[in-house]
């Protein structure tokens, strides 16, 4: 053998080695990755502790099953489906998971049945409060319809001021219990009916006792945004905040109603932006006028994933539109909407994502900032919040891994000692 050709063999199999080392290399930084990642994923204490804000809650969907068989024994309301707590909160999911439209709107005629007293009214929104607390919410807009009340004799105001009562009395016992969360209210007016001015007067009569913003609710299909014009056109002259439930059910012409002829500061749901994004097949995405719009505009999305599925919105957790509104830095948020029907919280809903996507405790907080810098309260408020309560939570916790990992590191130290 040729001295050149002994230098050509010798060249190759240095070159085959450092291939060797360089994938050996490689590997073994993606098993560190790989652990990493692993151990870095929140387990479900640490998503109940982060600190979590939810704008888009219902108070007719998050009562306890229990308190529904008391309320429903002490007003005499009659026809609920079972009337032992257990029984009837599966006989809540199970309905909601049906499929059938009747049947998940009979759950809401249960649960609305029994809040037409003030004692009721009080009740629910302090256990929702409190409910919420415990779940590791600081912040949260809860919604309702006013109009949906009024059976026993209520007024409007009175309406308004029992569940006002009640969100402050679950405050106070939260904090008694050592949790702290602010709730504000957001009026709904259902989009079949024709009380929504009038429920956008009594939003702004009551914007600076507790109410925070105005929706509209109910079917999208045959009800559009536009049918309530002048109650949008008077927030707006008036400087208020408001939200239209748009995108879910009906698709893009709801949500471009909804911002461009109505003005809306959120959109409720907007799940469907999603038919404005097209997705090619070497990965790349292309957004549509309107989902450009939405973006660019940092139109803030309350998505609320088990709802969505429910609803048909999406067909599984991975498959759900979330995943690729967030790695296009949409300004989406994470909701529960109907928290007894859709058997969930926010830590249930996060769990689930964590699960799907991978998520992290930097994502959780990503979310969590986002649904803050959206919310309805001033703007000093919303970053004192994000300063003082979310972000420290969120360091507090990510700091568990420096010390797990020091007592892991210590303790193979001494093993090996």
């Amino acid at each position: 053998m040729t001295s050149q050709s002994t230098a050509q063999t010798a060249a190759k199999t240095a070159a085959q080695t450092s291939a060797q080392a360089a994938a050996r290399t490689a590997a073994e930084n993606t098993a560190k990755n790989t652990a990493k990642n692993t151990a870095r994923t929140p387990t479900p204490d640490q998503i109940r502790r982060a600190p979590k804000v939810l704008l888009h809650d219902h108070l007719d969907g998050g009562l306890r099953p229990g308190t529904v068989v008391e309320l429903a024994r002490a007003t005499g309301c009659s026809g609920l489906p079972e009337t032992d707590a257990d029984r009837l909160g599966a006989w809540f999911r199970q309905a909601a998971d049906s499929g059938s439209l009747e049947r998940y709107l009979e759950t809401f005629s249960h649960t609305v049945g029994v809040m037409q007293t003030r004692d009721a009214l009080v009740r629910v929104a302090a256990e929702c409060a409190e409910d919420l607390a415990e779940d590791g919410v600081v912040y949260a807009e809860v919604r309702y319809a006013p109009e949906q009340h009024l059976e026993g004799g209520l007024s409007l105001e009175e309406v308004v001021e029992a569940v006002n009562e009640g969100f402050r009395l679950g405050e106070r016992r939260a904090r008694d219990d050592g949790h702290r969360i602010r709730v504000g209210a957001l009026l709904t007016a259902m989009r079949h009916a024709a009380r929504s001015l009038e429920i956008a007067e009594l939003a702004n009569r009551y914007r600076d006792l507790g109410v925070v913003g105005f929706d509209i609710a109910g079917a999208e299909a045959g009800y559009p945004p536009t049918r309530h014009l002048d109650a949008f056109e008077y927030l707006k002259r008036e400087n208020n905040h408001f939200t239209i439930h748009a995108g879910e059910a009906f698709g893009l012409p709801s949500i471009w109603q909804a911002l461009q002829w109505c003005g809306a500061d959120r959109l409720g749901h907007g799940v469907r932006i999603i038919d404005d994004i097209k997705v090619h097949e070497d990965g790349t995405v292309e957004l549509g006028r309107l989902a450009s719009y939405v973006r660019d505009k940092r139109v803030p999305l309350e998505l609320c994933p088990s709802s969505n599925l429910q609803t048909g919105a999406a067909d599984s957790y991975a498959e759900h539109p979330i995943g690729l509104l967030r790695r296009l830095h949409f300004r989406a948020t994470v909701n529960t909407d109907n928290r007894l029907m859709s058997h969930t919280g926010m830590s249930r809903e996060f769990e689930h994502l964590v699960d799907a996507f991978g998520y992290t405790l930097d994502d959780i907080q990503w979310f969590s900032v986002n649904a803050m810098k959206s919310a309805f309260i001033p703007f000093d408020e919303r970053l004192a919040m994000i300063n003082d309560v979310i972000k420290p939570g969120y360091a507090e916790l990510k700091s568990e891994w420096l010390f797990q990992q020091t007592a892991s590191t210590s303790g193979s130290s001494e093993s090996a000692g």
